[in-house]
């Protein structure tokens, strides 16, 4: 398996683009997405658990049926979400592009994503349809990562190649997502494609499966979206025999997908609201696999740590606390805790006590953009990772006036 450049336009029969359509006042930024496979495609799709969902998430829902979808539309700057007439909007979206591509609306993806409670004018949307499915290429993902882009600062989009049965597969995808993220399901909006042929139960599982480990572990602020969802479309062009049973075929693309995945789940933590630092919680040793990702959230969730890892703060006992209170059953007493990061690592808990350690080097190495911090409960084998970032003065700069 090797990464290759592409995004969702990596794998064969995909193309994308995106446009300025004027939903966004900044003229310079793209506000409206499209993704669309050459044939339609196995589809499934994770939403959020939010009990307010916004009107796209509704129709995604109800396209996605009978597990099979051709092209997504997404618009950003607006998430038609909690207006009177927000079912009708989302499917005008959806009934505006199948009409241009000529497939049917069923067939289509809609999502949006943005400002909450604000009316969507559909008007910028139709009229831009036209120039929106002219701006699809075969090397589009970039113009589409941009459209679905709200406070994020980076576009974020990935892609990998392997071998199934002989035959060269590709999978890539892109995101949104900078703030309003927390798990579980969902935590922001992600577009995955693939060229492998997988029946849309078994496409189902794999994303269900693979959510677990993976965006259900982030979390920025704590916040739930109402918008957001990840979905998936596996077209077949890639002429591998169709993985229609949980087989060594499928392991193989599990592994693509988590792979895609876990680089989107890196990407968004680092870009989070304000953020100047990605932290990884890695946790090991725990009785099993639940613990695991308890201690795991609890963490990367403390707003009293992602403050301490702003400041290269090496106040591990933030880390216990969180613990603490995580709910998990572990013996405090045995939980060792590291910090490591590009210039190196440093024990500063051992069997749930402080040890002495240099606070220069612990200030050094909490100083750099990616920090892991390394918690061994020493009372089994089960291990998990979650994602998140620092928590910063910028934060609440962002969401202070975030809609005006």
């Amino acid at each position: 398996m090797r990464t290759i450049n592409g995004g969702v336009c990596a794998a064969k029969g995909f193309k994308a683009g995106g446009v300025h359509c004027g939903i966004r006042k900044n003229q310079t930024k793209k506000d409206l997405s499209i993704i669309l496979s050459e044939v339609p495609a196995s589809a499934a799709a994770v939403y959020t658990t939010n009990l307010v969902k916004g009107a796209p998430l509704v129709v995604t829902k109800e396209h996605l049926h009978n597990g099979t979808a051709q092209a997504v539309i997404c618009n950003s700057g607006n998430a038609n979400t909690c207006n009177a007439n927000g079912i009708e909007i989302a499917e005008k979206m959806s009934d505006l592009l199948a009409d241009g591509l000529g497939i049917k609306a069923d067939d289509v993806i809609v999502a949006s994503t943005g400002v909450i409670g604000q009316p969507l004018d559909i008007a910028p949307i139709e009229a831009a349809v036209p120039s929106l499915i002219k701006s699809m290429t075969s090397d589009g993902s970039a113009d589409a990562a941009e459209g679905i882009m709200t406070t994020d600062t980076k576009k974020k989009e990935v892609a990998v190649e392997f071998e199934i049965g002989g035959k060269v597969c590709r999978i890539g995808g892109i995101a949104k997502g900078s703030g309003m993220i927390h798990p579980n399901m969902a935590t922001m909006l992600v577009f995955i494609t693939t060229d492998v042929a997988i029946s849309s139960s078994l496409l189902a599982k794999a994303l269900s499966g693979d959510i677990a480990d993976t965006f259900n572990m982030i979390s920025i602020d704590g916040d739930t979206s109402t918008n957001d969802m990840v979905t998936v479309l596996a077209n077949g062009m890639a002429c591998n025999e169709t993985i229609t049973n949980e087989n060594e075929d499928f392991a193989c693309f599990m592994k693509a997908l988590n792979t895609v995945n876990v680089a989107l789940c890196r990407m968004i933590a680092a870009d989070g609201e304000g953020a100047t630092k990605l932290l990884e919680c890695r946790v090991s040793g725990a009785a099993d696999i639940q613990t695991a990702k308890t201690v795991a959230k609890s963490v990367i969730c403390s707003s009293l740590l992602k403050a301490a890892m702003f400041g290269a703060d090496a106040n591990w006992g933030r880390v216990l606390c969180a613990i603490g209170y995580s709910g998990a059953d572990t013996d405090v007493n045995k939980i060792d805790v590291l910090f490591r990061s590009l210039k190196g690592e440093i024990l500063v808990c051992k069997d749930g006590a402080g040890v002495n350690f240099s606070e220069e080097k612990a200030k050094e190495i909490l100083s750099e953009d990616e920090i892991e911090i390394l918690v061994c409960l020493n009372s089994g084998d089960a291990r998990s990772t979650a994602w998140g970032c620092d928590l910063t003065y910028d934060y609440v700069k962002i969401n202070g006036d975030y809609r005006t």
